[in-house]
């Protein structure tokens, strides 16, 4: 860890060595420090202190399993671009977050765009949503939905 961050916001200096940690960290959020320590060529006490930095430091922001939506009973897969009033785009970003069928929310370019995922066991659960949670909130102007097709390609974690 090269450098820390004055406030919150700044961005942090990562070394290489933190870089293969958190490469190791993206294929395998489970594997131990010990094995870790031997992939990266450090102590075990060493991974383990960087990695308790990095988490201190908000670089990693937590470990979670990523779960095959099918498996579970997800059959749809949608994005959303909602258009909403400009003075009501934060309140209704507040309460679309709160929503479980919501996996993430955006403010996109445009003065008030959100873009949205959501997972749905079936379409009359997704219809239920849009008309009981989405379209009733205030200031909502369009919605365009599109459903998924194939997943390609989904990025956990990120390119350093």
């Amino acid at each position: 860890m090269n450098d820390q961050p004055k406030n919150e916001n700044d961005s942090i200096n990562i070394d290489d060595i933190d870089r293969k940690i958190i490469s190791e960290l993206n294929v395998n959020g489970r594997i131990s420090y010990t094995d870790l320590a031997k992939t990266i060529g450090l102590s075990r006490v060493a991974v383990q202190g960087r990695v308790n930095t990095l988490i201190e430091l908000g670089v990693i922001e937590r470990f979670t399993a990523v779960i095959n939506p099918e498996k579970v009973g997800i059959q749809v897969s949608a994005f959303f671009n909602v258009e909403v009033e400009p003075k009501h785009l934060h309140e209704v970003a507040d309460q679309l977050s709160e929503e479980p069928f919501v996996t993430s929310l955006y403010h996109m370019t445009g003065p008030s765009k959100l873009h949205m995922h959501g997972l749905f066991r079936n379409n009359e659960e997704m219809d239920r949503f849009m008309k009981e949670k989405l379209y009733v909130l205030p200031g909502i102007m369009s919605v365009d939905c599109q459903l998924l097709i194939n997943r390609y390609k989904s990025r956990m974690g990120m390119r350093l």
